[in-house]
């Protein structure tokens, strides 16, 4: 199963809320987020296949990613709100359309169910140039990282991943590398998801448009749309507060299923 890190304790009455974080990133980065709406309900936040603590596997495909997200799941009690973002946000829509009787209430951030035209290739071959045979702090790392064209905000987020004293990544970039059309893409899904859905963009982003919102709504009937002002495509980061009210709300108002 999924390494998973648990904020809170679960409450009667309230399903947990299950959250997968981006690619090349782990359930730490979500650590602030998470507490804070620990106050009201169990958060559990998962470390997906091939990133931080969690197992690495041959395969990266999102039908794998919603089955292992699934199970997760099932061991807290088969059923649970889940909040996705990039692609954890897309492993979580093929969750709720392939298992939906284990998703009560869904939260995408900044993400559509379509196949996208950019790479990511560019930040392993960052990574890589990393030496973690020898560097011995996370500054010589990102000082590395700063001389491969990587922003200053991402040089500190992919060194989370760095296990500095194992001297290794936390992330199994060679799999990654040949799953990035795919993670890229989105599979082919014949079924719907019939419970209430938030689509959350960061208004600066271009990941999601208003074009995308009838394949949103083809899978997704129920699906709500709100922007954060100021936010690009980690709008969790750029704007956590905004972000943490805006999943609040959401969670506040939808039916839960576990009353």
């Amino acid at each position: 199963m999924l390494n998973t890190i648990e904020h809170g304790a679960p409450r009667d009455g309230l399903l947990p809320l299950i959250i997968a974080h981006g690619l090349y990133g782990s359930a730490r980065n979500w650590g602030v987020i998470a507490k804070r709406l620990s106050d009201s309900r169990q958060v559990i936040a998962v470390d997906m296949r091939n990133h931080g603590n969690s197992d690495w596997s041959d395969s990266h495909s999102y039908t794998d990613m919603a089955a292992d997200l699934a199970e997760v799941i099932e061991s807290v009690g088969g059923r649970a709100d889940v909040l996705g973002h990039s692609m954890g946000g897309k492993a979580a829509m093929v969750l709720a359309l392939q298992h939906e009787s284990a998703v009560n209430r869904l939260i995408v951030g900044d993400i559509a169910p379509k196949a996208y035209s950019h790479s990511q290739m560019a930040y392993i071959h960052a990574m890589r140039a990393v030496d973690v045979s020898a560097v011995t702090r996370r500054s010589e790392a990102e000082a590395i990282l700063a001389e491969q064209g990587v922003e200053p905000a991402l040089q500190s987020f992919f060194t989370q991943s760095l296990d500095l004293p194992n001297r290794k990544w936390r992330l199994n970039l060679d799999i990654l590398e040949r799953y990035m059309p795919e993670i890229m893409s989105f599979p082919e899904v014949s079924s719907q998801f019939d419970g209430p859905a938030l689509f959350l963009t960061g208004q600066s982003s271009s990941y999601v448009d208003r074009a995308d919102r009838d394949t949103i709504r083809a899978l997704f009937p129920h699906a709500r749309f709100a922007s954060l002002p100021g936010a690009g495509h980690w709008l969790h980061a750029d704007k956590p507060r905004e972000f943490e009210a805006a999943v609040r709300v959401f969670l506040d108002a939808s039916p839960n299923s576990a009353a």
